[in-house]
């Protein structure tokens, strides 16, 4: 009976041991959602961060994908000014001469730069076929002059002794048929011989009008076809009459009405800086051209001197005079759309604009505008061609405001 309470407390002993290490149930759940927890917070974290980054790589990416771009400002053209247009010089006369006949080239009389007056001759072939074909129709021509001799006797003959019954009626019409057929055959005989006398007077070649060799394509022993000068894309010699000299100009269609008959206009060429050439609207072509919309003007200029020489770029000088404030603008600050010539502006919003452009005067590295653009506007230079309407940009800094503003495009020569 003693030993009971004894084994009553090694029970309860044993069955205390566990909760007071604490490894039961309820710890192992409470360090469960501690860590649990730690992996959320730490998930959590990691998907902050990778959105932050992510956020700040589209504004970055957005930043960098809006372009830098330089402005100018139109120049305003001066008052009062006159009307200066581009021009090409043109001899008043101009003629490829080719061969018209077959052979080989014998010599040459005229080269380059030479002055020759019309019927002057440039140069001679040597035709030997031609002359041979010309030989044998001589003697063709007097063989058949000889039968048509004989035939004209046989009628005559035939014709007297018809009134005798010596020649039957058959014989005396067989005789006149061979008569009309001789007279034909000589005929075709001679008009052979003329023609090959033809062919060969082109063994010479004159010069058809008064000007200047300007360029020869042929030497000695060249072979010399018949339309070209041994070269199907090649003439023989460049005939050119320099006096008076042509200037073709494209005159704008907003200033075609300024163009009249009998307007005085001046060449001045930058090699001749000190020498002004005057002459007068002779004839436009009284049809604006659909593709550039100008009004094509020739002006004759007295050239007695050779001084002006074709092909040169000269500015021609128009006796008008324009009154009021116009624009110009470089060429690399153009857009050239389909829809017309424009310009991209930068508004106040920091925005392409594009605007369309009536043009006028062509400077050479300038236009004048008429319409489209104001002289405060903002005009992006060397534009890219995929600038869009509403496109956002950035200034280049040399250009942004509070830092000396956009600057001006160099004046252009009116």
């Amino acid at each position: 009976m003693s030993q009971e309470p004894v084994e009553l407390q090694d029970e309860s002993k044993f069955t205390q041991e566990p909760n007071s290490s604490g490894k039961g149930p309820g710890a192992l759940l409470r360090w469960f959602f501690i860590l649990l927890f730690i992996f959320v917070v730490l998930g959590i974290y990691a998907v902050l961060q990778r959105t932050s980054e992510h956020k700040a790589l589209a504004q970055q990416t957005e930043q960098m994908a809006v372009p830098f771009v330089s402005v100018i400002r139109a120049t305003p053209i001066n008052t009062d000014s006159e009307m200066v247009l581009p021009g090409t010089l043109k001899p008043f006369v101009e003629s490829p001469l080719y061969a018209r006949t077959n052979g080989y080239l014998k010599k040459w009389y005229k080269d380059i730069g030479s002055h020759v007056a019309k019927g002057d001759i440039l140069a001679e072939i040597d035709t030997p076929e031609i002359d041979q074909q010309l030989a044998q129709a001589r003697a063709d021509l007097v063989t058949s002059q000889a039968n048509l001799s004989l035939s004209t006797l046989t009628a005559t003959r035939y014709q007297d002794l018809i009134k005798s019954d010596s020649v039957s009626r058959q014989d005396l019409d067989n005789a006149n048929g061979d008569l009309a057929a001789r007279k034909a055959m000589a005929q075709s005989a001679d008009a052979n011989v003329k023609r090959l006398e033809e062919m060969e007077s082109f063994k010479h070649v004159y010069a058809p009008f008064a000007g200047i060799i300007t360029q020869r394509n042929v030497d000695p022993g060249t072979l010399i076809n018949a339309g070209n000068g041994g070269n199907a894309t090649k003439e023989m010699f460049d005939l050119a009459q320099i006096d008076p000299i042509r200037v073709f100009v494209a005159v704008p269609q907003a200033y075609s009405p300024s163009i009249h008959l009998g307007l005085k206009a001046c060449l001045s060429l930058t090699e001749l800086a000190q020498r002004n050439f005057c002459g007068q609207v002779v004839r436009t072509a009284n049809s604006i051209d659909p593709t550039s919309r100008t009004l094509l003007t020739e002006v004759d200029v007295p050239n007695p001197s050779g001084t002006l020489l074709p092909g040169a770029y000269a500015e021609v000088h128009f006796d008008v005079k324009f009154t009021g404030q116009r624009l110009s603008l470089p060429i690399n600050a153009l857009l050239f759309r389909p829809d017309g010539t424009m310009a991209a502006v930068v508004g106040p919003d920091n925005r392409i604009n594009l605007k369309k452009l009536t043009i006028g005067r062509d400077f050479g590295n300038a236009l004048e505008v008429l319409d489209g653009i104001e002289a405060s506007d903002n005009i992006v230079v060397n534009p890219p061609d995929a600038l869009e309407q509403g496109e956002p940009v950035k200034l280049a800094p040399q250009d942004a405001l509070g830092n000396g503003g956009p600057h001006t495009a160099s004046p252009s020569k009116p």
